[in-house]
């Protein structure tokens, strides 16, 4: 399933929404302009799990200390389809996410969510030398958001059977509900592995975590 549009209006315009996307889009052609440099931008900035549980350095010149790059990590990206795929679930949930919360709860919520996300990961893989990059956790913590407020909007979805391809209406709470069983299903086996990859962790992690800061952040505002 491929999502591409839900059916909830917006009030006010998902101004912070917009600039993350942006951001993104803008710092990913940075990291594609240098060239074979690519890489190692993604080496001094990803989150590297052995290096945040034993807070030390594998790598040199690090521009800040170790534990930043839980930051830094949810603004780079390992290819287009990675940032691609990424913003579209961004712009298809987040714009929504942000309405209810208001745009600087928005912000809070969000790199909540991601640095939350990085730690799962941290946890589960914490001798893996391998950057962790992209804005996946941050934005799994915007569906579990999404599916905790409007588990009844209708997701606009893009289904391939075989040969046949299909568009139609689905409910969140199934869209939502089978990307979740998803992550499950391959995080279980990934738990200690140090080779690289998806890290399915994280979007548990972040997903998880979306769903309890937005539950908090909505008490506060009552």
């Amino acid at each position: 399933m491929f999502p591409l549009k839900d059916d909830i209006p917006t009030d006010k315009p998902p101004i912070v929404t917009i600039a993350l996307i942006v951001i993104n889009a803008l710092i990913f052609f940075y990291q594609i302009s240098l060239g074979e440099d690519f890489q190692y931008l993604i080496v001094k900035l990803g989150a590297i799990p052995y290096e945040i549980t034993h807070q030390s350095e594998i790598t040199q010149e690090a521009p800040f200390p170790v534990n930043m790059t839980l930051l830094t990590a949810m603004f780079l990206h390992g290819g287009w389809f990675h940032i691609i795929g990424n913003m579209l679930y961004l712009w298809i949930f987040g714009n929504n996410i942000e309405d209810k919360l208001g745009h600087f709860k928005f912000i809070i919520f969000y790199l909540l969510s991601g640095v939350i996300a990085s730690l799962v990961f941290v946890v589960t893989s914490p001798n893996s030398t391998i950057p962790m990059v992209g804005a996946s956790g941050a934005i799994a913590g915007v569906l579990g958001a999404y599916l905790l407020k409007f588990p009844h909007a209708r997701i606009l979805t893009l289904i391939f059977l075989g040969f046949f391809v299909r568009i139609v209406r689905i409910p969140a709470v199934y869209v939502l509900g089978f990307w979740f069983i998803i992550q499950l299903i391959y995080a279980l086996p990934s738990i200690g592995s140090n080779t690289g990859g998806v890290a399915w962790f994280a979007h548990i992690g972040g997903f998880v975590a979306g769903m309890g800061l937005f539950k908090i952040f909505t008490l506060m505002r009552r």
